[in-house]
């Protein structure tokens, strides 16, 4: 890592490590929230059907507060996209001036889908109390799609960078002649899209789903917990499996697409026959790999499920034009991450579905409380892992074989840049702050709401009111206390 941040220190120019670190620290921001705005419409708008489709009331509720949830988490994620967004421009300027023409159109179709997930987000706050109950879940449905769209654009434009088609270089080296279809349809698009998605729900199905384990282990065992818990955990543990499949999809795509970045992730530093597999390891300048895991012939089984096929190399290309030793490593090392927590996880989806089949219940056993509570955050680490494997395994391109990273830069004083990652960096946190502040008011806020349902009297409580039709008024606390409560549905908080 120290290796890495000295190399790019002493390369030119000078403001191309200030530059990377700003995007870097911003776009691993971001991405926490991403499988958010991605998947927890989805999540939402399921169980807002299945409260209308059985009568289900605590459904509806759980439906309710997590649209609220998805709401704050909207708007914070308006926050850190538009900081990506002017990123772009000012931090790359090489990139964007010589190649938005050709791949623009996929920040255009998010660019849309922002917009328009902000419209149906409203409707959808908007009408829990002023809309029929099938009529709200209709105007919901399309939220799920608009977070697809999105994902589809920014996927079509990082897919570009890594496999680059749709034009062709007049005598200037400057594109033409662009044909839009083949720039957004890559040969990395569609095994990277499925993969990403399906990453995005399976993590914010495990949060979610970890945050009632959470309540569950604490002793909350109502019905409440019950169902916010099977509901999201049972989506992504469907998912599990199929990702596993997806991500050995994308891994061949890689191998076949760019073999270079494949080399990178697997530290292979000369094409060969019967490659070893290493888990974990590390990569020395001179070829040569210090620990891990090896695993004799195993990668170019992986590869081309026969232990002769032939991988390529490292040295297959000139130095300056592959990762260096220890962006291999890193690579590696995001990569055999992400893949290791993924094994886990079909372990645990595994263990969910034996006894869901055995018993029609969730399973008593607090270890796999414990572990559905961590799988949320195992996901988001595999989410950034996946980030790294892909921008950094792309080293040293920002378009891949067309444009260096350093060509991209900005001229701006590299000075300049880490006093604004300075700000960037402050900003943020008051803003990741502000949004776990807002969160666990939320809450508490329902936690009261809950023990006004159980008895307790909660003088002006907004939770009392049924999601659909007027508010009503206030009531004395002595006619509160004479019904004791019975018109609240049962619960417990979070």
């Amino acid at each position: 890592m120290f290796s890495t941040a000295a190399f790019l220190a002493n390369s030119t120019p000078a403001q191309l490590l200030p530059a990377r670190e700003m995007m870097a620290f911003t776009l691993a921001s971001h991405i926490l929230l991403v499988p958010f705005g991605v998947a927890l419409p989805f999540i939402t708008v399921l169980m807002h059907y299945r409260a209308l489709r059985r009568g289900d009331a605590v459904a509806l509720m759980l439906a309710r507060r997590w649209s609220a949830v998805m709401a704050v988490q909207f708007a914070i994620g308006i926050i850190t996209g538009t900081v990506l967004s002017f990123e772009f421009g000012l931090l790359w300027p090489g990139m964007m001036g010589r190649w938005g023409d050709v791949f623009g159109l996929g920040f255009g179709v998010e660019a849309w889908a922002f917009f328009l997930e902000a419209v149906l987000i409203a409707i959808y706050l908007y009408g829990w109390r002023r809309l029929k109950p099938w009529t709200h879940f209709w105007l919901a449905v399309p939220l799920p799609l608009t977070a697809l769209m999105g994902a589809f654009g920014i996927i079509a434009a990082n897919s570009w960078m890594n496999t680059p088609q749709g034009f062709t270089l007049d005598a200037q080296g400057k594109p033409t002649h662009v044909t839009v279809q083949q720039a957004v349809f890559t040969p990395m698009f569609g095994p990277e899209y499925w993969h990403f998605v399906v990453a995005m729900f399976m993590t914010a199905g495990y949060v979610v789903a970890g945050v009632y384990a959470v309540g569950w282990l604490r002793g909350r065992h109502d019905r409440y917990h019950k169902l916010g818990f099977t509901v999201p955990f049972t989506v992504a543990a469907i998912l599990t499996p199929v990702q596993f499949f997806l991500g050995d999809n994308a891994a061949r795509a890689v191998f076949h697409k760019q073999p270079i970045k494949f080399a990178a992730m697997e530290i292979v530093w000369k094409t060969d026959r019967h490659v070893p597999e290493y888990v974990f390891g590390r990569l020395n300048s001179n070829g040569t790999i210090a620990g891990g895991i090896k695993i004799p012939q195993l990668d170019s089984m992986l590869a081309g499920f026969k232990p002769s096929t032939q991988v390529t190399g490292l040295t297959s290309v000139p130095a300056s034009d592959r990762p260096t030793p220890t962006e291999a490593t890193i690579v590696h090392f995001a990569f055999d991450i992400m893949a290791t927590i993924g094994s886990v996880l079909i372990l645990l989806a595994l263990w969910y579905a034996w006894i869901w089949w055995r018993h029609r219940d969730l399973p008593h056993n607090r270890w796999f409380f414990r572990c559905a509570a961590v799988a949320g955050a195992a996901c988001l680490v595999t989410v950034e892992c996946g980030w790294v494997t892909t921008e950094v395994g792309r080293q040293p391109w920002i378009v891949f074989n067309q444009m260096r990273v350093s060509e991209a830069v900005t001229h701006t004083q590299a000075s300049g840049i880490w006093a604004m990652l300075g700000i960037v960096m402050a900003v943020y946190v008051a803003v990741f702050g502000s949004f776990l502040a807002v969160v666990l008011k939320m809450r508490t806020r329902w936690r009261i709401a809950d023990e006004g349902a159980a008895g307790v009297h909660v003088p002006t409580d907004p939770e009392a009111d049924t999601p659909y039709g007027p508010r009503s008024a206030p009531e004395p606390m002595a006619a509160a206390a004479a019904r004791g409560g019975s018109d609240h549905t049962p619960g417990g908080a979070s």
